[in-house]
């Protein structure tokens, strides 16, 4: 299975297509809380790790909301709009450099995750599909 991540143009706003909501069927949401857990924990270790919260509680919080937010994007309870409101992403993430760098490593670890999860390889591959573009929306420094 390729995994292939896109490079986009900075600025560039590609359709986002959703995911196949099979893979909440197949992984649940203990699943998908563990994927989502799982990804975190490698970012912690990147140089990346100062874009997220430092102090164990703020940073666990950080899991649970975007674990949330998959959740519903897969089409299970609206979690993410109960605690947070509507999503809008781009905005919430613009207090943050993200940069091409930040977002290779932010795919990288989802890279690493999902070829071993116990899944049809065509929902693996939507969901890396939506991520990789979804993903680039959130870029939003070019240095």
């Amino acid at each position: 299975m390729e995994l292939k991540i896109n490079d986009y143009p900075f600025g560039a706003r590609p359709e986002v297509t959703r995911p196949n909501k099979d893979l909440l069927k197949y992984l649940g949401e203990s699943g998908i809380r563990k994927l989502v857990d799982d990804h975190y924990e490698l970012l912690r270790k990147s140089k990346f790790s100062p874009l997220f919260p430092q102090d164990r509680e703020e940073f666990e919080e950080a899991k649970l909301r975007s674990s949330d937010f998959f959740i519903q994007v897969l089409g299970g309870p609206e979690y993410f709009n109960q605690n947070r409101g509507a999503p809008k992403l781009v905005n919430r993430h613009a207090n943050f450099k993200i940069t091409a760098e930040a977002r290779l490593v932010w795919m990288q670890s989802y890279q690493q995750l999902l070829p071993d999860l116990d899944v049809p390889e065509e929902v693996i591959l939507s969901f890396w599909n939506y991520l990789d573009v979804f993903s680039s929306w959130m870029v939003n420094s070019e240095a």
